[in-house]
């Protein structure tokens, strides 16, 4: 796997990676969160999946978003940390991938890859504009595959070029109309009016150099195409192939950033075991008042996810990118909106962090009862990711007990 042309001038040294993953209906949280804290602590059911990699990664309890309650509500404001959901008038706010891709810019094909899992792509995403608009999410591996991979015919290149440039007409057009009347404005108006400028000229930049990849060969794989699964009831298997596509962009250098939502909200009943599928839906499940068989079937599905992210770390640990393992690059998160999906209970959301190079090997445990806002790791991420920038949404400085290590 190797990059069709080298990293930009002023990349950094060494690249970084970002793998955000949320299965919006989340983990049973008494199996999943260890019950002692700190270095020593002893593994719990779950983590024991991840047991190889005790130290590649922290868990981390006492973690939510201030005022982001309301059971379901909050799926879509995960890595937004938008306050109210379920407010009148609610509008969300740009989510921590975007944000970096615009920090960081664009040193990649894509800056970022918003992917899902039986999602419901019209109502759902972990990804989110500035202006609080959702970005849907490719679930398709076939046709992720083919916009990383496929080199298009030169007609193909030169119709993807002409759309560039309409999209350039249409806003050539915008500023010769806003210069028209902008004289006659009052200052305030005139600042709302900057304002909107600048955002345009950030678009600008974003189409020219779109124009510039557009130019360039894609990377060549030896992978063959992926062939989409399109029965939802084979859940894992779906989860699965994302995450093999999310790690061939990362190897492929097609991006740095990515999102995964899990969307087991909108997962009917679904294959647990071969020749066993669970007796109800995700969301029924995931409402088991104690049910043992139900409770059963939840625990199933849990390790069974555990299982692909202890896959996925040992995959990213195998790879070499210049004498360092992908892991240790690649910040991999893994956690829910939903801290306990039986009550809708939005608090002590389950986190779990892997490789980029931190040290690990810990459980971080802070109060139950007053979290600490989320956003608080999502700067120390950003920091990794090479971002400049010491707030995000709610945060209240960096996580705690979070530190580099090597890489």
């Amino acid at each position: 796997m190797t990059p069709a042309v080298g990293m930009p001038a002023n990349a950094e040294p060494v690249p970084r990676r970002l793998l955000l993953i949320s299965n919006n209906l989340g983990v049973l949280p008494k199996p999943f969160f260890p019950a002692t804290a700190g270095r020593d602590y002893e593994l719990s059911p779950y983590l024991n999946e991840l047991a190889d990699f005790r130290n590649d990664f922290t868990v981390i309890s006492g973690l939510s978003h201030p005022d982001v309650e309301g059971g379901h509500s909050t799926e879509n404001c995960f890595l937004t940390g938008a306050r109210g959901p379920t407010r009148s008038g609610f509008r969300n706010t740009i989510s921590l991938d975007q944000f970096a891709a615009e920090k960081l810019g664009q040193v990649t094909r894509f800056p970022t890859l918003n992917l899902g899992v039986n999602i419901d792509k019209a109502n759902r995403s972990l990804a989110w504009t500035r202006d609080g608009v959702l970005l849907p999410a490719q679930d398709s591996a076939t046709e992720l595959f083919r916009v990383m991979f496929v080199q298009g015919d030169s007609a193909a290149v030169a119709r993807q070029l002409h759309r560039l440039e309409e999209r350039g007409s249409i806003l050539d057009t915008l500023l010769d109309d806003t210069r028209l009347f902008s004289s006659h404005l009052g200052s305030n108006d005139r600042r709302r009016l900057d304002q909107y400028l600048t955002s345009v000229r950030e678009v600008e930049q974003r189409l020219q150099t779109a124009r510039e990849w557009e130019l360039r060969p894609k990377p060549e794989t030896t992978q063959t195409p992926p062939v989409d699964i399109t029965d939802k009831k084979l859940f894992f298997e779906k989860f699965d192939l994302m995450l093999s596509m999310a790690q061939l962009a990362f190897e492929s250098d097609s991006t740095r950033i990515i999102t995964l939502m899990v969307d087991a909200f909108a997962t009917p009943s679904f294959k647990l075991h071969e020749g066993q599928n669970t007796t109800d839906g995700y969301h029924n499940l995931s409402h088991h008042g104690q049910a043992e068989a139900k409770v059963k079937q939840l625990e199933d599905a849990d390790r069974h996810q555990m299982s692909l992210l202890h896959d996925l770390l040992r995959n990213l640990a195998d790879r070499k990118e210049d004498g360092d393992r992908l892991l240790d690059r690649t910040m991999v998160l893994f956690g829910s909106n939903m801290g306990n999906a039986n009550t809708h209970d939005n608090t002590n959301l389950p986190v779990l962090l892997a490789g980029g190079g931190f040290r690990h090997g810990q459980h971080l445990a802070f109060n139950h009862e007053n979290n600490k806002p989320l956003c608080n790791l999502y700067v120390s991420l950003l920091q990794r990711l090479g971002v400049e920038s010491d707030e995000f949404a709610s945060s209240t400085g960096t996580i705690t007990g979070l530190e580099p290590g090597h890489g």
